[in-house]
């Protein structure tokens, strides 16, 4: 954990000095277990985290907006699936848990239960304000179901977010699709923080961040690299939300 707290130090620090006002990390940027009992081990509370309040810390120091993958404890003696916003004074203001697990049994690859050891979210978020727009959280497999992004654009969302750890074989087969289909049928930008590369030897995640807008197509994206800790940037266009409404979309059919 203290390696990858290192490594989203350095991402704050190249978020800066791109001049970016928010700085996305992926789902369980704090730590991805080889077991279900490891990672109950190494769960900590926001307040005894040291990678929360490392941050904490940056966020404060740099007056950036930070939102980041996290675990906490659950009272059932699992873990929490949670997506926090830090704000530019070092405060988590919104928290949001997962509510899709990822169970599958992939044909020659992995085995993941995800249920096994975290507990299941029970509620959507409402979107927020935020320096770049009303923002709605969700987490990875959560972008296979569309009903969320659909509830957080009837609540006037603008930006949903999908920090993830996808696999490898999923990745490669509708990773980018589901990503562009959510964006065209909520009309907002969807920003995609994903971790890249092998992390024990149990698992590997197929990265490709991505930044897509309200029209579909990609704003930005990386590939699947991980010898060092890169960022996409994207500018968040509000006007473009609006010429990309249902009745701006059929008007422009209509002249073509």
């Amino acid at each position: 954990m203290a390696s990858n707290l290192a490594q989203c130090q350095i991402l704050v620090r190249k978020a800066v000095a791109s001049g970016a006002k928010v700085l996305f990390l992926p789902e369980a940027s704090d730590y991805i277990a080889s077991s279900p009992a490891e990672s109950i081990s190494l769960v900590r509370s926001v307040q005894d985290s040291a990678f929360v309040q490392g941050l904490q810390s940056e966020a404060r120091q740099a007056s950036l907006h930070i939102n980041v993958g996290i675990h906490e404890p659950a009272p059932n003696g699992k873990v929490k699936n949670t997506l926090i916003w830090i704000d530019d004074k070092g405060t988590i203001t919104q928290r949001y848990q997962k509510i899709h697990l990822f169970d599958v049994e992939i044909k020659d690859g992995p085995v993941l239960k995800e249920s096994a050891s975290v507990e299941k979210g029970m509620e959507i978020l409402s979107p927020f304000d935020t320096p770049l727009g009303r923002v709605g959280l969700s987490i990875c497999f959560d972008l296979r179901f569309p009903e969320i992004s659909l509830a957080l654009k009837r609540q006037n969302a603008q930006i949903i977010t999908y920090p993830s750890a996808f696999t490898v074989p999923t990745g490669q087969a509708h990773w980018e699709t589901l990503l562009r289909a959510r964006a065209i049928e909520t009309q907002a930008y969807v920003v995609a923080a994903a971790q890249a590369g092998p992390h024990n030897e149990k698992r590997r995640s197929y990265g490709h961040s991505m930044i897509v807008n309200p029209w579909g197509e990609i704003v930005a994206k990386l590939g699947d690299g991980y010898r060092e800790p890169e960022i996409a940037t994207g500018e968040i266009d509000l006007n473009l939300l609006e010429k990309c409404s249902p009745q701006a979309s059929l008007k422009a059919i209509s002249q073509h």
